[in-house]
């Protein structure tokens, strides 16, 4: 087994998502957002996006208490 890999064989239809859960449950926050960071980015490059343009969405609202 390579250093640093995780894996599980066996056939598709035995298989079920516990593997996974526990992979990434084990993970911590920055590395599950890098991961996906990673996924969006191939995704865009696939479709022939410029990822150059890539960001997150930013939503400033603006909370008051109401007078009485």
């Amino acid at each position: 087994m390579r250093e640093g890999f995780v894996e599980r064989k066996g056939k598709l239809a035995e298989l079920d998502r516990s593997f996974d859960l526990k992979f990434w449950q084990a993970q911590t926050p920055q590395m599950r957002f890098q991961a996906t960071w990673e996924l969006i980015v191939h995704a865009w490059k696939v479709k022939g996006f410029n990822v150059h343009q890539l960001r997150l969405d930013r939503t400033v609202e603006n909370f008051q208490r109401q007078l009485r």
